[in-house]
């Protein structure tokens, strides 16, 4: 037992550093924060069973959980629903091109476009957003935009400007006096910000959809699919959180230049144990740490136990309130909201 203890106790250490290595500096490290969750039930498994055995040793796996007490943090929060909270309410949501499926010819489901039209967010980013300018039913920027009152900044990553394309998108309440590329990835990876006046105070919204995991996870959903995905997959998540790492350095880069405060939603494709989680909440707070509730689950497949939509802000932005919204399942991400204010606040 003092063995085992002692190479978990280890282990745990190993691990927890992990976030603090970039990848550029040892290629494989953004595989292990995927241990975390492991590690952390290791602990309290060993914990409660070294208590009860009248055990010395349970200073190890105890100290382990205290050294790792962040991990917990950004796992689970129990943070009042907070449903009425008065501030500015922000929504950042995957849309997955609203289902558009151009080899079947599917159009883009007026479900979702009515339940964001109908949603009270005095600003709404959107990553994957498909755009068709050939047909009013599926003009997302008008349906979202000028029929919904909101102004629009929207940023084509790949397609047709005037035809169909797909980008980065920000709707806001309101006026938007300044807007911009940060950075612009094929597909549909790339970040976008956008400087929104509020009442007296000027807000920096950013939009960032970093490089996509293209994880097959259909294929992970059995023992044979595992067995046949498991190396790609490991491959795939390697590369990944080599790409991420160097959007991350851009992205912060113009972040910690911001003439204001600011706001970073979107799709970020990183889990609460990684090198670029741990990086943004150097200098910015974390809307879900802060406000949310649960564990916060933002993937909507087979990997459902993810989080990797986030809400960072300035230090002067209090998150009062944070929600997923696991009720809306159109895409292979939930929408997440959540809703800041802050010193001489008024709306």
């Amino acid at each position: 037992m003092k063995i085992i203890t002692w190479l978990i106790f280890a282990t745990s250490l190993l691990l927890f550093s992990s976030v603090y290595i970039s990848p550029e500096y040892f290629r494989y490290v953004g595989l292990l924060p995927f241990f975390i969750p492991v590690i952390l039930l290791l602990n309290l498994f060993l914990l409660v069973i070294l208590i009860l055995s009248w055990r010395k040793l349970a200073f190890l796996p105890f100290l382990a959980l205290l050294i790792g007490y962040k991990f917990l943090i950004a796992t689970f929060q129990i943070h009042p629903k907070n449903e009425e909270a008065k501030g500015l309410k922000v929504l950042t949501y995957n849309a997955h091109m609203f289902y558009y499926n151009p080899k079947s010819e599917v159009s883009p489901d007026s479900n979702v476009l009515s339940w964001l039209q109908e949603q009270p967010a005095d600003i709404k980013v959107f990553q994957e957003f498909l755009q068709d300018n050939t047909t009013p039913s599926k003009d997302a920027v008008k349906i979202l935009g000028k029929d919904s009152n909101y102004k629009v900044s929207y940023q084509i990553t790949d397609g047709n400007p005037k035809k169909m394309s797909n980008g980065l998108a920000i709707f806001s309440r309101f006026p938007i006096i300044n807007e911009g590329k940060v950075f612009n990835s094929q597909g549909t990876n790339g970040a976008i910000f956008a400087d929104i006046l509020v009442n007296n105070d000027t807000i920096r919204i950013y939009n960032a959809h970093l490089e996509s995991m293209r994880i097959n996870s259909e294929g992970l959903e059995n023992l044979e699919g595992f067995k046949e995905n498991y190396r790609q997959t490991l491959g795939k998540l390697q590369r990944g959180s080599l790409a991420r790492n160097k959007q991350l350095k851009v992205l912060l880069e113009h972040m910690n230049n911001s003439p204001h405060p600011l706001i970073l939603m979107g799709d970020l494709n990183e889990i609460p144990y990684s090198y670029t989680y741990f990086k943004l909440g150097e200098n910015y707070e974390n809307a879900f740490e802060n406000a949310g509730r649960g564990f916060g689950f933002t993937y909507n497949r087979i990997l459902f136990f993810l989080r990797i939509d986030h809400i960072f802000s300035s230090e002067k932005l209090k998150a009062v309130q944070f929600r997923t919204h696991r009720e809306v399942d159109y895409s292979d991400h939930y929408p997440v909201s959540a809703t800041f204010t802050w010193e001489g606040f008024s709306k």
